[in-house]
């Protein structure tokens, strides 16, 4: 494996002369379903040097209060003995207009529904972070990195593990001046593409917004006379189109 690892590197090393990596890791939210275990995230690099990511996931625990707190994971060699979410692999190397792919696997019990922090991080690779690649070449792609490049632009997401018995159940208030989502379910309702826009001109809106109703929690706004608004609300695969008027 490191010598196959090590003969592709090579064959990338004449290509890095005043480039760098970009990455690109698709949508920042992601849903594992509560009848799926694994999860096909890709990476592309739309840059003119290799691209070497490493995948870090934390878990974000939402407390009472309603605060959030981020928890690293212990080390995934540690997998086997605890619950939780690991990429696999953990090291990609992306070449230059290519892209890899890494899988999100989740073990254990899925009573409730979880929430992960995935942080894709490209790196100038070092002897401990096992990409299986020599001190030569190390040495060789820092020199080939374009100057200046000292920042190398990373992306987070969030991924959301449903429960096993995953059940919607929003309860809707369009009253005269407010509309109203209460999620009575176990398992996150997304409101996309929210635009609240003038009734007489379609092109004075707001920034169009995502939102996210975790179990327990309430989205609101008020509506206001001569504007309309227009969402698409998702609970797992159904969709539903709302439009309404203040």
């Amino acid at each position: 494996m490191k010598a196959r690892w090590a003969l592709l590197f090579a064959g990338w090393l004449p290509l890095l002369a005043n480039a760098a990596p970009q990455i690109n890791v698709g949508t920042v939210y992601d849903y594992l379903d509560g009848d799926k275990s694994t999860y096909l995230k890709r990476v592309f690099n739309g840059g003119d040097a290799t691209a070497f990511v490493k995948v870090n996931i934390l878990e974000i625990i939402y407390d009472a209060d309603g605060t959030m707190r981020e928890m690293p994971l212990v080390n995934q060699a540690e997998m086997n003995a605890r619950e939780g979410l690991m990429a696999s692999p953990a090291r990609l190397i992306v070449p230059a207009n290519g892209m890899q792919g890494t899988r999100l696997v989740f073990m254990g019990e899925r009573e409730k529904e979880r929430y992960f922090r995935v942080r894709f991080v490209p790196v100038v690779p070092e002897q401990e972070d096992e990409f299986a690649v020599s001190a030569e070449e190390r040495d060789e792609y820092k020199k080939g990195l374009s100057a200046g490049v000292n920042v190398l632009a990373g992306y987070g997401t969030v991924f959301f593990v449903r429960p096993t018995e995953t059940r919607f159940d929003s309860a809707v208030n369009d009253g005269p001046g407010q509309y109203r989502i209460h999620n009575q379910g176990n398992s996150v309702v997304v409101i996309d593409e929210f635009r609240d826009c003038s009734a007489k001109n379609e092109n004075e809106c707001q920034p169009t917004t995502k939102h996210h109703i975790l179990p327990g929690r309430t989205f609101e706004f008020d509506k206001q006379s001569g504007r309309e608004y227009r969402f698409t609300m998702i609970e797992g695969k159904a969709t539903k189109v709302v439009e309404l008027k203040g």
